[in-house]
């Protein structure tokens, strides 16, 4: 009975907050004091929303340039790490997101980066251009599941987080994200209130062997840190 007023507040909490953050980031100079701020109001967020957020580990994140991975469960995944993580962190995302009104806007405001998915000549293009900005030393969040689906499980990983780590020489840093597919299920579009997890991972460094090696095997050592974790099955094989 409680579930659809709740989902009218916390869809009404986040999109006013959403609003009021987008016409700050509009006039607001600094990237770096773009990032701050939309931290702040994910993390104002999901407090009134009634979505305790507990970050574990956050001192094994390397303090320099690194690559963040995750596994992806829900909408919200974005939002959760957004307020967990420091403001530093640009966050790479599928091409679809640059079609949503207002929402593109925000994060091309932060810096984001889309990508296309499909191996198409847009999608080269946009690797070919991620791959340029791994020579300046940045930050970058990456979900390599690409998506996810309704079925609880860790699908298989894509290679561009993993490319671009070994490209640009940086850690690697598993994450693991809990709670976030119960707040928000991928069929369900009603919010729920529970408590979100966000689990650091010790990070890996890129192995001294030839680049095609050292992909596969961050991409392999990554994945399976995260499948330990996550209390989720193994749907490797599963479409995605």
């Amino acid at each position: 009975m409680l579930a659809l007023p709740y989902a009218v507040f916390a869809t009404t909490v986040f999109l006013v907050l959403s609003l009021a953050t987008l016409l700050v980031l509009l006039v607001l100079p600094g990237l770096q004091r773009r990032r701050w701020l939309v931290r702040a109001s994910a993390r104002v967020a999901l407090r009134i929303m009634g979505m305790r957020l507990v970050v574990r580990q956050l001192e094994l994140l390397p303090e320099g340039p690194c690559v963040v991975v995750a596994n992806h469960s829900s909408y919200l995944d974005g939002v959760v790490l957004t307020a967990a993580l420091p403001a530093r962190f640009a966050f790479v995302i599928k091409r679809e997101m640059d079609g949503v009104p207002l929402a593109n806007l925000l994060l091309r405001r932060i810096g984001a980066e889309f990508i296309e998915r499909a191996r198409t000549g847009r999608g080269a293009r946009d690797a070919r251009r991620l791959l340029k900005v791994a020579r300046s030393p940045v930050s970058m969040v990456f979900f390599p599941e690409g998506t996810f689906g309704d079925e609880a499980g860790l699908l298989r990983f894509h290679a561009g987080a993993f490319v671009f780590a070994v490209r640009a020489g940086l850690p690697l840093a598993p994450v693991v994200l809990r709670g976030t597919r119960t707040a928000l299920p991928a069929r369900r579009p009603l919010p729920w209130p529970t408590r979100i997890e966000v689990e650091i991972l010790p990070s890996v460094a890129p192995p001294d062997i030839p680049p095609d090696a050292a992909v596969q095997q961050l991409r392999d050592a990554a994945r399976s840190a995260i499948l330990a974790r996550v209390s989720e099955a193994d749907r490797a094989h599963a479409s995605a």
